[in-house]
């Protein structure tokens, strides 16, 4: 019988094991604790959680609380087991950080057709199928083996990530649409949304982010920022009109309530088709995220921002998933290998975990010659695909957020309802989906080969 191979033992390694293996699937996972840690690890147990022990917000007008929601609907073991080990947290899913490692442990070791092999894996393994999920940690002699096969162009080691707001946050009779210039395709003139600043207000601004608290690198983070990807904060402390001549520069605009040219603007470009969301271009930050929601709450029609994802700066290996992974999470240029978790580019301990999970149902329906049937692009799970899949200028990581879904028709409800109607609508497409998407207990039938060409 054929085995699957994955490579690293943590949310994502464990996720697609448990998966594969409740479908009559061998897999070996190879991981390489106790033998050497990550410098991000202190323990020998797998799925660790380096660093918060939340899995955040539990309710169903949350977008990770509607993916853990669905998540916990398909069977996953990690949400399972936070469930068996959460602590008091308030609104949040958050667990016992030992337990809960202990009991993903136990359940890898003591499952018939999972075996744990301790081994530290410097090259791509010849074995297929492979799933890789080695995390944003993942060994420099491995993520050189990747950039060799996928061209290192497409592997990120330091991430630099700008914060997200919901598009109905936006005071938007604060704010003009224009592009530099009025540059653009026919009909994107207006691509970009843009927040004049008067001097004063832009003095202010730059004296609170220079002010404002910063995450302090950890000790395993050699903090190399490229010239081209700045933080804000490193930008403010070089001059004082530094970013008025970066990405504040109010070059090629003009104010239309005004007739001029504001003295600096901030400016917003759409994340998604639906314009549902927007990034703050060239606003990546190490700022704490209090301090983000305080100083950029300041930006002339941001007052009321509510923030998809805040911004970062960290390191983190991953690859440039819509370039080169197909819609199973198959590397391109390299059939039979698969890319699962945060080395695709999701964030988060949920998003890792789901991640993990898609990657093995669509594996096991191959393996199984059964009609491949991802997950509805409606639902939470849907939404990490679109995420991987999405062509955009930057690929960043990026945790699963409402802009990842297509939005309801109905824009006049409140926010919280309007969430509330997008999950409803995803778990009931959920519900058809796992009818459809539900493999054959075939325990002990023979694997055969995958098909590099099967769609």
């Amino acid at each position: 019988m054929r085995t699957v191979t994955i490579v690293g033992g943590g949310l994502a390694g464990c996720e697609a094991a448990w998966q594969l293996a409740e479908r009559g699937i061998e897999v070996l996972l190879l991981e390489q604790k106790p033998h050497k840690r990550t410098p991000a690890q202190t323990g020998n147990d797998l799925a660790e959680l380096v660093c918060s022990n939340s899995m955040r917000g539990a309710a169903l007008s949350n977008a990770v609380g509607l993916l853990k929601e669905e998540l916990r609907r398909a069977g996953s073991v990690v949400i399972a087991t936070a469930d068996r080990t959460r602590v008091p947290a308030g609104g949040a899913l958050a667990v016992d950080r030992e337990r809960f490692s202990a009991e993903m442990s136990a359940a890898m070791a003591s499952h018939p057709r999972i075996r744990v092999v301790s081994e530290e894996v410097t090259s791509l393994p010849e074995a297929r199928p492979l799933i890789v999920a080695t995390g944003p940690l993942t060994g420099d002699a491995l993520a050189a083996d990747l950039a060799r096969v996928v061209g290192a162009e497409h592997l990120a080691y330091y991430d630099a990530i700008a914060p997200i707001i919901a598009a109905d946050s936006i005071a938007w009779d604060q704010v003009f649409r224009q592009s530099r210039y009025d540059k653009g395709e026919p009909g994107e003139e207006g691509a970009y949304v843009n927040c004049p600043f008067d001097e004063a207000g832009y003095r202010a601004f730059v004296a609170a982010v220079v002010a404002a608290e910063k995450v302090a690198p950890r000790s395993f983070e050699e903090v190399r920022y490229f010239e081209g990807c700045l933080p804000v904060e490193v930008m403010a402390e070089r001059g004082e009109m530094t970013l008025a001549f970066g990405p504040m520069k109010p070059v090629g605009l003009v104010d239309p309530r005004t007739g001029r040219r504001p003295f600096a603007v901030i400016q917003l470009r759409a994340e998604n088709a639906d314009a549902s969301a927007y990034n703050l271009v060239g606003f990546q930050t190490r700022m704490t995220y209090g301090e983000q929601a305080r100083v950029f709450r300041t930006i002339p029609g941001l007052a009321e921002a509510e923030f998809l994802r805040f911004g970062s700066v960290h390191r983190n290996t991953f690859l440039h998933a819509p370039e080169l992974l197909d819609a199973t999470m198959q590397l391109r240029a390299l059939p039979g290998v698969f890319i699962a978790g945060q080395l695709s580019g999701v964030e988060g301990y949920v998003e890792s975990a789901a991640g993990g999970f898609i990657c093995a149902l669509l594996l096991g329906q191959r393996l199984c010659e059964v009609p491949l049937t991802p997950p509805p692009p409606t639902t939470a799970l849907g939404g990490i695909c679109t995420h991987l899949a999405r062509k955009v200028e930057r690929y960043q990581p990026s945790n699963i957020t409402w802009a990842h879904l297509p939005p309801l028709g109905d824009r006049h409800r409140k926010k919280r309802e309007r969430y509330e109607a997008m999950a409803e609508r995803a778990l009931e497409d959920l519900e058809g989906w796992m009818r459809s998407a539900a493999l054959p207990a075939r325990r002990a039938a023979p694997l055969t080969a995958i098909d590099a060409s099967a769609p």
